[in-house]
């Protein structure tokens, strides 16, 4: 990362996971600043992480990337409310606020990179899709994906791209835990305790992602090895394609980016 200052403005559980992630990473606390609106929030971060604290304009007059981990309908005007310079850099993290909304709220010479981070963030395992504005120098991108780097894998995309992306990794956790709950509530209906149900089904999600991540391997692959002719998982195989699971997320997937559009559209 070539620029080291970093403040994060709006420091709630996405912003958190941030700074904790670059705390962890090895980044200095004192090149890392917080702007909040409370005090007290100020007090709590600074003896959680030893960071300095203030707002959101103190912090940012120093910093070199400023991070806005705020609402979406505060962004544009948070940027300018801002004293930014030429030579900073702008990432936010909030959906649906595209990079030339907030180019048009910043000065000539500060850069605008968008981000599409997701909940695993919160425990280091977080997948983040990263798009850089018409200002934005390889640099810029590089020094964006440095910071998202401390909490999980980034995907560099044109964004154009981002609201297919976020699609699928920016609500994807959300998908994940609605599969947990649907084997959770079958295990159930099958007769086992509640919360043996859960216990399977955590472990084996986990497990299979790690198997996924670690072996490389295509999920067609990992899947024909679970599965063999005319055995338990063929059946439930064919009744899931019965009811046109596949079908159902590709649907599911399309309707989330074009809500995505819309939204962007609106702000």
């Amino acid at each position: 990362m070539s620029r080291s200052r970093i403040a994060i403005v709006g420091v709630g559980n996405m912003g958190e996971a941030v700074l904790s992630g670059l705390v962890k990473s090895g980044h200095a606390p004192e090149d890392l600043a917080a702007g909040v609106r409370r005090t007290e929030r100020g007090e709590e971060l600074t003896a959680r992480y030893g960071v300095r604290a203030g707002s959101a304009a103190e912090v940012a007059a120093a910093a070199e990337i400023v991070v806005l981990g705020i609402k979406p309908y505060d962004v544009v005007t948070m940027l300018r409310s801002l004293d930014l310079k030429p030579g900073q850099l702008v990432v936010s993290l909030a959906a649906g606020i595209t990079t030339a909304a907030m180019e048009a709220a910043v000065p000539d010479g500060v850069a605008v990179v968008r981000v599409m981070p997701n909940t695993p963030s919160l425990v280091g395992e977080g997948m983040s899709v990263v798009a850089g504005g018409a200002t934005a120098a390889e640099d810029d991108v590089a020094d964006a994906v440095a910071l998202m780097k401390a909490v999980g894998d980034v995907a560099v995309v044109p964004e154009k791209q981002v609201d297919a992306a976020a699609a699928i990794s920016g609500s994807g956790p959300a998908y994940v835990f609605y599969v947990a709950e649907a084997l959770v509530e079958a295990g159930v209906h099958l007769g086992l305790p509640r919360a043996t149900a859960a216990q399977l089904v955590t472990q084996t999600l986990a497990g299979s992602s790690l198997l996924l991540r670690e072996t490389g391997e295509h999920p067609a692959v990992l899947r024909e090895q679970v599965t063999s002719p005319g055995g338990t998982t063929a059946a439930a195989l064919h009744a899931l394609e019965s009811a046109a699971v596949r079908a159902a997320f590709l649907d599911a997937t399309r309707a989330n980016r074009d809500r995505s559009r819309e939204i962007s559209a609106e702000g």
